[in-house]
């Protein structure tokens, strides 16, 4: 198991200020199981992983030490900070129509634009 695996574990289960015994409740493992995730003797299967990644709200990545950015982002999310983020979009709110219905209809074309710039 990769050190720093373990260290993460113990350093999030301290930061939520959590016993060993509250992570085991919760994964539905000993807490002997889980104090060996810990000290790195044991490894967690994938399904054990990825519990222990939804209860410290972080990638299965960040554990395993593949990224060091902890936070979990869908894909929806991403499209969602490339769309506001977009220089098309800045400028439509600079020269933003009168009517809702204007306005709506030039933001789905900028949404088409966008979508389609990104399949590419």
């Amino acid at each position: 198991m990769e050190p720093l695996l373990s260290e993460r574990l113990i350093s999030l289960r301290k930061e939520k200020k959590r016993t060993q015994q509250e992570v085991a409740d919760f994964l539905g493992i000993t807490r002997p199981a889980y104090t060996a995730y810990e000290r790195g003797t044991r490894q967690p299967d994938y399904e054990l992983l990825r519990k222990l990644a939804d209860y410290y709200d972080v990638s299965t990545d960040f554990l395993l030490g593949r990224t060091n950015n902890f936070n979990i982002e869908t894909d929806d999310e991403k499209e969602m900070k490339e769309f506001f983020n977009n220089p098309e979009l800045n400028l439509f709110f600079k020269e933003m129509k009168e009517s809702p219905e204007e306005q709506l209809e030039e933001l789905r074309e900028i949404w088409e634009v966008i979508k389609k710039r990104n399949k590419k």
